[in-house]
């Protein structure tokens, strides 16, 4: 598949990008920070979310934008598909408890879609089993944030340099096994013991425009998404200058 580069910033505009799965809009906040203008899409209804945003299933949606051309405006694709199939958490439970098979896994579908849009598109997925390249993993401490939230990135039509990895600076503060441990960081999951409160965990992951204990836990980190929109505007606002 050829893609497309749409570099709209080289023309005096900010490029518009496609937030598919986007929650309440953790990465599109990073996008809109690095100069992307963006438009979501969640099956959910997520009032919370600060950009327009299509309420209905993301790879309906995507289907009928590449069949009716439509997805022409934009020019980059961000997904993050459901990831309970896969992800370390869930599956740990579903072997502790003799579960499994119990989600559907979104990233195949949701590759296939994106491959036939032609345009540069970023899939992300926590640690586990989901089948995508990590070209790129992020982890809080690269930022200073108070969360760890390790998250992979397939890049689709282009590349982006992996940032070293960052030493931990200590432990996630909770419970293991009926123990308490402190430490730098906070558990972005969860409703167990030792877990943050909402304020706790908007100031760790750096969010402020929700406050649904759910929706915090779900998003990634705007600095990660921000990270990667400037890479890719700034590598190829070069590619375009130099041609």
């Amino acid at each position: 598949m050829t893609h497309r580069l749409t570099i709209g910033r080289v023309r005096g505009r900010r490029p518009r990008l496609l937030d598919l799965f986007s929650c309440a809009g953790g990465a599109a906040v990073g996008y809109d920070r690095a100069g992307f203008d963006v438009d979501g899409c969640d099956v959910a209804h997520r009032p919370n979310y600060p950009f327009p945003c299509h309420h209905g299933d993301a790879l309906t949606y995507l289907a009928a934008l590449i069949a009716s051309g439509e997805i022409e405006r934009y020019a980059f694709v961000h997904a993050s598909p459901p990831c309970q199939d896969k992800c370390t958490l869930t599956v740990g439970t579903n072997r502790s408890q003799g579960w499994g098979g119990t989600h559907e896994d979104f990233v195949a579908p949701t590759r296939e879609l994106l491959e036939q849009t032609g345009l540069p598109y970023v899939i992300e997925q926590p640690n586990g089993r989901a089948q995508i390249r990590k070209d790129l993993t992020l982890c809080g401490e690269m930022f200073g944030l108070g969360v760890i939230r390790h998250r992979n990135f397939e890049l689709g039509g282009w590349t982006i340099e992996q940032p070293a990895h960052v030493p931990h600076r200590g432990r996630v503060r909770g419970y293991r096994h009926g123990r308490f441990y402190d430490g730098p960081y906070v558990a972005a999951y969860g409703n167990g013991g030792g877990k943050p409160s909402v304020p706790e965990l908007q100031a760790a992951m750096g969010i402020t425009w929700t406050s649904e204990r759910e929706e915090l836990t779900e998003a990634i980190p705007p600095a990660y998404a921000e990270r990667i929109g400037r890479a890719y505007l700034t590598s190829h606002t070069v590619l375009e200058v130099a041609a």
